[in-house]
């Protein structure tokens, strides 16, 4: 067989295999499915339907995988926040039509994502609850309960990880502006509706490999791989941009909020301490200059 021919080859075994088979790009965009995925999960490829498109719609249809979860949102976004930050990564998964798969993830450098499940329901189930209890208690501690991102322990190890790899990255402290006013002008519950709008614009404006997590209150952080000066300004503008369109509360439609950010780039030799002080340092100088803004930080 001509090499030529051997992409069109795999092509074609692996939409003819019984394997559950899609390949999601770096925007994680579905780009191809066998039918196996397809009759699994009620997608088909379309340039423009997303992973996080693909589990509300199944979920609101009761149909692909099964989210055990009174806050959906909240879920997803937990799920979102470990989608794609490894090499490789497998788990088991519940069907709402009664299969138990096996579910890989194969990350490229390039963000493209192969996925492959198996169907595993015949597989003898011993040990199977004590799996699933395990797996949901590290979720647990790795989760902010309010907004499913990151907590605070599980952000910081992430930077911690791409310290130790040595692997540039920067990181962004964000505080949102004057939210002590929201709360007491519409109480708690009110300010928890916009914290947990701005964990959703923070994940609809980074990569997906980018960390994002909650380290207390109204406060926030993003670690982002490979990511130099010019493209974590372009990330943290598509923030910027749709915070500062968020009208989030329905009892108040004409009330808004904005945020302000510290911006800094991981140095040689810097621990995660250093550099998140140097970037603290550099949140409160945007808030001194007047909120709703970002400001770097200077070298250490």
């Amino acid at each position: 067989m001509p090499d030529a021919a051997l992409p069109s080859m795999v092509l074609d075994l692996l939409a003819a295999s019984e394997l559950i088979v899609g390949v999601f790009d770096e925007r994680d965009v579905l780009r191809f499915a066998n039918t196996a995925f397809e009759n699994a999960f009620h997608l088909r490829p379309d340039g423009r339907s997303t992973w996080l498109d693909l589990m509300r719609a199944n979920h609101a249809h009761r149909r692909g995988s099964v989210v055990s979860a009174e806050d959906v949102e909240a879920w997803l976004a937990a799920a979102k926040s470990r989608r794609g930050k490894l090499p490789f990564r497998a788990f088991e998964a519940d069907l709402y039509d009664g299969r138990w798969i096996w579910m890989t993830e194969t990350l490229l450098g390039n963000g493209w994502m192969l996925c492959v499940a198996s169907d595993i329901t015949a597989v003898h189930q011993d040990g199977r609850a004590l799996r699933q209890a395990y797996d949901q208690a590290l979720r647990t501690a790795q989760t902010d309960a309010l907004t499913g991102l990151s907590n605070r322990t599980h952000i910081v190890q992430q930077a911690g990880q791409l310290i130790a790899q040595g692997c540039p990255f920067a990181l962004v402290l964000l505080d949102l502006d004057h939210f002590k006013h929201i709360n007491d002008r519409y109480g708690h519950p009110a300010g928890d509706e916009v914290i947990r709008d701005f964990a959703r614009h923070l994940q609809a404006s980074i990569r997906r490999e980018d960390g994002a997590g909650r380290v207390g209150g109204e406060e926030f952080t993003l670690v982002l791989p490979d990511c130099g000066r010019e493209q974590t300004e372009a990330i943290a503008s598509r923030l910027f941009a749709r915070v500062r369109a968020s009208r989030p509360l329905a009892g108040a439609p004409a009330q808004g909020y904005t945020a302000s950010a510290g911006l800094a780039l991981h140095q040689p030799g810097e621990s995660a301490t250093q550099l998140y002080n140097r970037a603290d340092r550099a949140l409160y100088r945007a808030k001194d200059a007047g909120r709703d803004q970002w400001a770097w930080a200077t070298a250490s």
